[in-house]
């Protein structure tokens, strides 16, 4: 006897509404992204003006960059296990609430003291209750071969937004400063009220958009709770001895670890154009690192196409080792004053930086780690790969405080340059080991 199996008629309508609502939870996210994190690191563009009307050292400002770094290196284990068990809509949403919340009371330029409560506060809304649920559910909604492209457009969609809040924001600090002949104070002050602004708007409307998931699928993910509720202590210990084993996770770590230091010292670039020997003023410093900015949804976008066309792990090796080759560059041609070579250079390492951040996730995919678990993994791998976060504000601190001027960034830059090219080291040993498991198989 033949089973005939008939095909609704409206399954293309269907596919169609389901890739539609996976696209649209992307750009949220997206939106997301790039709304919360350019307040915390107002440094990347304003670090002169920050030391000045904060009246905080560069010693002190590299402390309260440790505290949301050790802040974030705390809550990314827990926050994986988070994003295992509530809602994104939800996480996220409180996010930027409380973001936007702390940046109102940021806004007041408070005294050190205050400065430190408040980085700690944003360690707790940007990292515990946001991080591992927005990747977890950029993989989920990612098909197989879409992996590279989706969180490409994550991180490359994330510097758009940046990019463009970042355009406003420096044009509000110029028309207040150069325009109106207000302080640096109240330049600051406007541009922090934006992106204040901008999270709680953004919290409010996503607080209203559910998450695009089926009832089944929701009933399942219930039923899961209930069922492991009174074993979940001893199921995240088994969980996380699955994780220890797999090799491949620990290579995608250090990839992430060795890239992440590029991408702290992207943080410096202002602060280095405005040194002496360069001289550039606090506003074309800020104007050039916010054409760094723009670099982002081109880097991240166009490594993940790249990446999904060729090779992920290829694309992302030469992105590091380009990445090197950049920061050499900016450690070497100072002595020769060649400026708009610098400023070359500067917006080159933002590109490959930004390509290796759409690419790192990604590779993610290959290691084969079960879906029920991988916001778990997210956390182990963030908890040691953003590890920098809690030690190089200190570094670069150390650095450009005890060798003033540009010697300081000099050899900051070297020590950033030669963990990256481990972090090549360690893409090409995880290259190798994902050919050799292809050929067994």
């Amino acid at each position: 006897m033949t089973t005939s199996v008939s095909i609704p008629a409206d399954a293309p309508a269907a596919t169609a509404r389901g890739r539609w609502l996976r696209y649209m939870q992307l750009m949220l996210l997206v939106i997301a992204a790039g709304a919360i994190y350019p307040m915390l690191y107002l440094r990347q563009v304003y670090q002169g003006t920050m030391l000045d009307v904060l009246a905080i050292s560069n010693h002190q400002l590299g402390v309260l960059y440790s505290i949301l770094g050790t802040a974030f290196l705390v809550s990314y284990l827990p926050s994986g296990w988070l994003a295992d068990r509530i809602s994104p809509r939800f996480l996220v949403s409180f996010s930027l609430l409380g973001t936007g919340a702390l940046g109102l009371w940021y806004a007041t330029l408070p005294g050190y003291a205050a400065l430190l409560l408040i980085f700690s506060g944003f360690g707790v809304t940007a990292g515990l209750t946001f991080w591992a649920a927005l990747l977890k559910r950029v993989k989920m909604i990612a098909q197989e071969r879409e992996q590279g492209r989706f969180f490409g457009v994550l991180d490359g969609g994330r510097g758009l937004v940046e990019a463009l809040l970042a355009t406003v924001a420096i044009s509000l600090f110029a028309w207040s400063v150069n325009d109106h002949g207000q302080s640096r104070a109240e330049g600051l002050r406007h541009v922090i009220h934006l992106y204040a602004a901008t999270c709680i708007a953004l919290g409010v409307v996503l607080g209203f958009v559910p998450d695009p998931e089926s009832a089944a699928a929701a009933r399942d993910d219930d039923a899961a709770t209930a069922a492991g509720a009174a074993g979940t202590s001893a199921r995240l210990g088994d969980d996380l001895r699955t994780l220890i084993r797999i090799p491949e996770l620990w290579l995608v770590t250090a990839i992430v670890f060795c890239g992440f230091h590029f991408f702290w010292a992207t943080y410096s670039f202002s602060a280095y154009l405005e040194q002496d020997g360069l001289g550039l003023s606090a506003t074309m410093a800020g104007v050039i690192t916010t054409v760094k900015l723009w670099m982002r949804p081109v880097g991240g976008i166009g490594g993940g196409w790249l990446g999904d066309r060729f090779s992920k792990l290829g694309v992302l090796i030469a992105a590091l080792l380009l990445s090197a080759l950049g920061m050499l560059g900016l450690v070497l041609l100072p002595a020769s004053h060649t400026i708009s070579v610098l400023i070359v250079l500067v917006v080159f390492v933002g590109l490959m930086t930004y390509a290796i951040r759409g690419l790192y996730w990604a590779i993610l995919d290959d290691c084969r780690i079960p879906a029920r678990i991988t916001g778990l993994a997210i956390g182990i791998i963030s908890v040691v790969g953003y590890a920098p976060d809690a030690f190089l504000p200190l570094v670069n601190g150390w650095f450009t405080d005890t060798f003033p001027g540009l010697l300081g960034y000099q050899l900051y830059f070297t020590y950033v340059l030669v963990v990256g090219l481990l972090g090549a080291v360690a893409a090409l040993v995880l290259k190798r080991r994902l050919r050799a498991r292809e050929k067994i198989t």
